[in-house]
């Protein structure tokens, strides 16, 4: 793919922000951010592949996005194989900016390639409507997919894989430099196997329509229950700040997509942080998982872990089950 040179990315949300520049380690692939293009066609040229469209067939609506429509379907590959796909379409009467809105996901998703990165087959842009095709993910999201299985992993590895699928997602964008942003059991997908995906690459104004996120004294909305303090009272957001998302996605997931800090008010939440609370450990928690929950949550973004280190740790606990025995003595109700 050409323009990797350009090695620039958006350093903090706001486009007015000033942008940073990562230098490349040998090797290593750094996240181009859309809004880099004078051209934001370019963009998609570069990095999501041109499909078809007859060679898609939609099957069903399965929800809706913010641009329109998400349908499940089929995609014929080159080799006449048939793979099964999920297809955003964005609405009729859009404006050149929300196209430019839309297809900068399919700008970003196409950059990644990991097992815990929702892939990206390619894009529909010669002809309307235009469309973002991905892998097909059956059990849809992690949130809904847990209240749905409340109670019914017995075997506690099977959600400490979960967290390390998500865990080793967030290390590979975090090396490349992407800061997600939305961190939460919301925006993780969940496929037949139970492979957990990071998703939702859409810009800041995803968050305009998200009814998790409130406005800040600083403007823009943010997902309060989710999102690190500096993030919230100085819009700092960095990969510390989605350590802090994912300990807060490590807790959804033991009480099985359980609201983070309940019925709090946002402004209620952001007090109790400022004054040290953390959330307690759900029921049946193992003590190591909570207490990795409260290294992802310290005020100082220095003093939390790495995701590499996270990986390592969940590995550990995975291979040495015993580890997971000892409960911590709290219960979310």
């Amino acid at each position: 793919m050409c323009c990797r040179h350009c090695g620039y990315i958006k350093a903090k949300q706001d486009p007015d922000e000033e942008k940073m520049q990562f230098q490349n380690g040998r090797g290593s692939r750094t996240y181009i951010h859309p809004h880099t293009y004078e051209d934001p066609n370019q963009a998609i040229r570069d990095f999501a592949k041109e499909i078809d469209a007859s060679t898609i067939r939609i099957e069903r609506v399965i929800g809706a996005g913010e641009f329109g429509e998400v349908c499940s379907g089929r995609l014929k590959l080159p080799s006449k194989r048939e793979i099964y796909v999920a297809i955003k379409s964005l609405k009729a009467g859009y404006s050149e900016k929300q196209r430019r809105d839309f297809l900068s996901e399919a700008s970003i998703m196409g950059q990644f390639d990991h097992p815990n990165i929702i892939r990206l087959e390619g894009v529909v842009t010669r002809c309307k409507p235009v469309m973002i095709i991905t892998e097909y993910m059956e059990n849809g999201s992690l949130d809904t997919f847990l209240k749905k299985h409340d109670g019914q992993f017995t075997v506690i590895q099977l959600l400490v894989g979960m967290m390390r699928g998500i865990a080793s997602g967030m290390k590979y964008l975090s090396d490349m430099s992407y800061v997600h942003r939305d961190l939460a059991a919301r925006n993780i997908l969940v496929n037949s196997n139970l492979v957990c995906k990071v998703s939702d690459f859409g810009l800041s104004r995803v968050l305009e329509d998200d009814p998790e996120a409130a406005y800040t004294t600083r403007g823009g909305k943010i997902p309060i229950r989710w999102t690190a303090p500096e993030a919230i009272a100085y819009r700092k957001f960095t990969s510390a700040s989605d350590i802090w998302s994912y300990g807060i996605v490590m807790w959804e997931v033991i009480s099985y997509g359980e609201r983070p800090y309940w019925e709090m008010s946002n402004q209620d939440v952001i007090k109790a942080i400022d004054e040290g609370y953390r959330l307690p450990a759900p029921m049946d928690c193992p003590v190591v998982l909570h207490q990795l929950m409260l290294d992802c949550w310290e005020k100082s973004r220095s003093e939390r872990p790495k995701f590499g280190q996270i990986v390592n740790t969940l590995d550990k606990l995975i291979r040495n089950p015993n580890s997971l025995k000892e409960l911590a003595n709290s219960s979310i109700w």
